[in-house]
């Protein structure tokens, strides 16, 4: 969720190739974790469509976050997580998250990554 917050708020098309590095990176070391724990490769594939498909779906989501109320936002959260019983408390942290990330900016981020 942290991600999709992260890319819904620094995506612009001056940042596009390398938010685009930064969601390949993401989705890479998932598949090498699946592949660590054993998985073979038609599980790997399977298993990395559902989430990604899952991720986009969760972006789409929250892609309006700041126009929705909070029951709305409660009601997203419950349709991603129905058995997590404090989801307002998680709508509020996100909240915090989200105007903490606009107050930002991506290179905040990124400074202190190096390239090998």
């Amino acid at each position: 969720m942290h991600f999709a917050f992260f890319l819904k708020i620094y995506k612009n098309p001056k940042n596009k190739i390398l938010l685009q590095e930064i969601y390949d990176f993401n989705f890479h070391q998932l598949e090498l974790s699946i592949r660590e724990i054993g998985y073979g490769d038609q599980t790997i594939n399977k298993k990395m469509k559902d989430y990604i498909n899952f991720f986009h779906l969760l972006i789409s989501e929250i892609h309006f976050w700041d126009t929705l109320s909070k029951s709305q936002k409660i009601e997203k959260f419950y349709s991603f997580l129905p058995d997590f019983g404090k989801v307002d408390n998680l709508v509020n942290y996100f909240e915090e998250f989200n105007t903490d990330l606009k107050k930002k900016t991506l290179n905040y981020f990124l400074k202190s990554v190096s390239n090998p």
